[in-house]
């Protein structure tokens, strides 16, 4: 169950990536390489757990020396 693709609500996404809200919505915005949120409905936005989570380990290699 681990390897199971779920998605995450802004909120949860922030929450995983350990920054706020405002710092995730910025991030989309600004940042080219950064997983971008698919619309369900009008008022439900989701991102991909599999991609936030490459993405974010991805940033750690990139930052270590």
């Amino acid at each position: 169950a681990l390897n199971e693709v779920r998605s995450y609500r802004p909120k949860q996404a922030a929450e995983l990536l350990g920054i706020g809200p405002a710092t995730l919505w910025r991030w989309i915005k600004e940042r080219e390489d950064f997983p971008q949120p698919k619309r369900l409905s009008s008022r439900c936005t989701v991102l991909d757990g599999a991609e936030l989570i490459a993405w974010r380990d991805a940033q750690g290699k990139a930052v270590s020396k």
